[in-house]
């Protein structure tokens, strides 16, 4: 919900969006938007009933997929999370993450100062700006319905849900699968 205040003759628009200091998108490195260089992410968290959710994260270049049970939306659940994530792939394959503006993202400098990956946010109201990560959101409803509770699934479910995904060929890929492509991004870092 936002909220618009006058201040000095000026309208003031405050809540959702409202990040400090962020990164905005249109400082993202050029070479991010091509898809031709590995290691740029982008992530957003699905939700379920009963406050129940999933974060996504979908690299771009090979759209491989990686999923992270959280217990709550607070910015600091989520970003302990994507923290355990960035962990687990070398530094050449993370380099960047891009984000809506949720408020679970408002931690976003904790992320940084733990991973040293840059996290650039999407202008309000522009989801399509993180658009392999909202095509997967669609992909992940037919295995996480929407209103159903997302709690119930353990991370051993969410990793098998994102192998299937990351098994799947994709046209947009010339009918590589996402695992098939990250890997060959893997082998070039040896």
């Amino acid at each position: 919900m936002l909220v618009f205040a006058r201040a000095s003759g000026d309208t003031v628009c405050r809540g959702l969006g409202q990040i400090p200091d962020g990164l905005s998108i249109s400082e993202r490195p050029a070479s991010v938007e091509d898809r031709a260089v590995p290691g740029h992410w982008e992530g957003d968290l699905i939700c379920g009933s009963k406050n129940s959710y999933i974060a996504t994260l979908v690299e771009r270049h090979s759209r491989y997929v990686m999923l992270a049970k959280v217990t709550d939306s607070k910015s600091s659940t989520v970003i302990a999370a994507l923290i355990k994530q960035a962990q687990k792939l070398p530094s050449e394959l993370y380099k960047s993450l891009t984000w809506d503006r949720g408020r679970e993202i408002k931690d976003h400098k904790q992320f940084t100062l733990a991973t040293d990956i840059k996290v650039y946010l999407c202008d309000p109201h522009s989801p399509w700006q993180r658009g392999s990560n909202e095509n997967t959101n669609r992909l992940l409803r037919q295995y996480f319905p929407k209103s159903t509770d997302l709690s119930v699934h353990s991370q051993q479910k969410l990793s098998s849900v994102s192998r299937q995904l990351n098994e799947r060929p994709r046209k947009t890929l010339d009918y590589e699968t996402p695992a098939q492509r990250f890997n060959q991004c893997v082998a070039s870092i040896d």
